[in-house]
């Protein structure tokens, strides 16, 4: 198996499996139970996974809730600002390109009569296509917003948004902002504070930490943030999020994370250059085959991401006849959902056009070779679909 869909899902470092195995074993302890040395300890070593998060995303430890995951984070994130009782603004916007794990929340929002604005993106064809217009965004905030949710990074055609002057835009107008940066933590620098975002989202197993666990970063900056949890327990994470926190898990994701951003730089150079050649074969073999989203500038999309429709079979029988081969023709969350990706179509794609495509995620693991068997799988299962040759 050649696996090309680290969006989805990446595997878990053995760096990272060393560092939570004591955890799960020796040092078992409750990090709440603060009465014996055994809970002490592993509260000592959750405080220092924390403070390590925080240190790697420009954040404050005292910032940090320990969440489940992006979806529990981006969910605490948006309930909770828009229910908290003393919150009198009723308007959230997001973007048409988001999550699921964003757009869903904001859904149940508007159920509930609250109003919602989701914003159009630049379309295919521009450079930055994907990205949420500045002007647009101020046109639709007004006094009674609360919140504006933009994602860092998107899941399936890469495109880097503007954070800080997107931020600064929801502040000028008195809302908060939050971002899903599930997708660019691990990928590219974050900074929330210097970016000055008020609510930032983020998932363990995007950067090759273990699943089920993550972690909203909640204010820290110059403006108050109130939220409503989720769940309440124990009156643990202050009262934020109750429960027992996921020990493992978090020592995980902090040594994650500190693998990510310690190799960024070296990593992103060389995952940029696998990527090219990439669409750089893919373009050699299949004569007309379409690049979706931005184009390939750094600055404007994650160096690992590469979406294409390929000539006229659909991406899913594309897959399908090369069952070797790991990408996707959307989002992971969203593979049971028979309609075109609300992404490819909110970029201006056709029905037809966004069934063609294909998502690629290079990681840490990928290789040349792993890039030239991948587009011969692909090429074989092309021909075989349609009896013609490809190049």
């Amino acid at each position: 198996m050649i696996y090309l869909d680290h969006h989805a899902s990446t595997p878990v470092d053995p760096h990272v499996v060393a560092a939570m195995l004591p955890w799960m074993t020796t040092d078992f302890g409750n990090p709440h139970s603060h009465t014996h040395a055994v809970g002490r300890r592993a509260a000592q070593a959750c405080d220092d996974a924390i403070e390590s998060i925080a240190t790697r995303i420009g954040g404050r430890p005292d910032s940090i809730v320990i969440t489940s995951g992006a979806t529990e984070s981006n969910n605490l994130a948006i309930w909770g600002v828009l229910s908290h009782p003393r919150q009198r603004r009723r308007h959230v916007i997001t973007v048409a390109t988001e999550h699921p794990a964003v757009l869903e929340p904001v859904i149940g929002l508007a159920e509930q009569g609250f109003r919602v604005t989701v914003l159009p993106v630049r379309q295919q064809g521009d450079p930055a296509c994907g990205q949420v217009d500045l002007d647009a965004l101020r046109d639709a905030i007004d006094d009674h917003t609360a919140l504006v949710s933009i994602m860092w990074a998107n899941n399936e055609i890469g495109t880097l948004q503007p954070i800080r002057e997107l931020a600064e835009i929801a502040h000028a107008a008195g809302a908060l902002f939050h971002t899903d940066a599930t997708q660019a933590l691990g990928r590219v620098p974050v900074d929330c504070l210097a970016a000055e975002v008020d609510l930032l989202s983020g998932s363990a197993h995007k950067f090759y930490g273990p699943k089920g666990v993550g972690f909203l970063h909640v204010g820290g900056g110059a403006r108050r943030v109130r939220l409503r949890p989720l769940f309440r327990g124990g009156g643990q994470q202050r009262g934020l999020r109750g429960g027992t926190v996921n020990s493992p898990g978090l020592i995980g994701m902090a040594t994650a994370l500190q693998i990510c951003t310690d190799d960024l730089p070296a990593m992103s150079e060389r995952l940029r250059t696998l990527r090219d050649e990439l669409w750089r074969r893919m373009g050699e073999s299949f004569p007309g085959i379409e690049l979706n989203g931005p184009t390939l500038d750094p600055g404007l999309r994650l160096v690992d991401n590469l979406n294409v429709s390929p000539l006229d079979v659909e991406g899913e029988t594309l897959m399908a006849a090369a069952p070797e081969l790991a990408i996707s023709s959307g989002a992971a969350c969203s593979s049971v959902d028979p309609r075109p990706s609300h992404v490819l179509t909110a970029i201006g794609l056709s029905e037809s056009r966004a069934r063609r495509s294909l998502r690629f995620g290079l990681g840490r693991g990928t290789t040349a070779d792993e890039i030239d068997s991948a587009v011969g799988m692909l090429r074989a299962a092309y021909g075989r679909l349609t009896g013609q040759a490809t190049a």
